[in-house]
């Protein structure tokens, strides 16, 4: 990434010191590799100690990580995935190492928050469908997330411009995930009578990503979710 080059340094000290840490763990393992069957057992019950106390500490890091991913999404709606690893980070609430540790770089973080959002609008569809007033509504709301995912989508695509194969495989994925739950929302408005029939989920986010086009770098000449909320609008049935 290209601002805070020291933070960068700082973290490689952080894990140079990670590593001598675990250098002294090697010489403690073999101290007790000396001692008696008693001093055996000791070491493999704080084996085991160690074992309970480092998951906590796996669920901590994935957690982190989320709350990381939630901040740099919210930082590309806002900005677009050019804006800067600080701002991400004062989203985040820590400091811009902590945001390379987890990310090295731009293209892993756009991957990263890429990931998480497909994930999102997934889980997304049957929520909204059991907690929303209407089908229809549920699909507007649905609609709403999958164009803050179009922004981050977009710019992978300029990120990953010399690599194909890494977008198409993401963009494989994207499509297996997000295009069955569109699907549903839809199958469910219009058994409820409330849209048109006749129009594909494939079609309908091919059409809501064609009008967010360049929505990742914001222009106040172009309301890309103002139009999406029209096209969302024509769906509607008028008899």
């Amino acid at each position: 990434m290209q601002d805070d080059e020291a933070g960068t340094r700082r973290a490689g000290t952080g894990q140079g010191g990670t590593g001598r840490a675990g250098e002294g763990q090697g010489g403690e393992g073999q101290t007790g590799a000396g001692g008696t069957g008693r001093t055996g057992e000791g070491r493999a019950s704080t084996g085991r100690a160690a074992q309970a106390s480092s998951r906590p500490k796996r669920a901590d890091a994935r957690r982190n990580e989320k709350s990381l991913l939630d901040a740099a999404a919210a930082v590309f709606v806002r900005a677009g995935v050019e804006a800067p690893v600080r701002d991400i980070a004062a989203e985040a609430g820590v400091g811009t190492a902590t945001i390379y540790r987890h990310f090295p770089t731009r293209a892993d973080l756009i991957i990263g928050v890429y990931r998480h959002q497909v994930e999102a609008c997934a889980e997304a569809g049957p929520a909204l469908l059991a907690s929303s007033p209407t089908p229809y509504a549920a699909l507007a709301s649905w609609i709403d997330l999958f164009v803050d995912f179009l922004v981050t989508k977009h710019g992978l695509a300029a990120v990953l411009q010399s690599d194909n194969t890494g977008f198409e495989t993401l963009h494989a994925y994207f499509l297996d995930r997000l295009v069955p739950v569109c699907t549903d929302l839809l199958a469910a408005a219009t058994a409820s009578g409330e849209i048109r029939t006749d129009v594909p989920a494939i079609a309908l986010m091919r059409g809501v990503g064609n009008l967010c086009i360049g929505a990742e770098t914001p222009d106040p000449r172009y309301d890309a979710r103002q139009l999406v909320g029209v096209l969302i609008a024509g769906l509607r049935r008028r008899d």
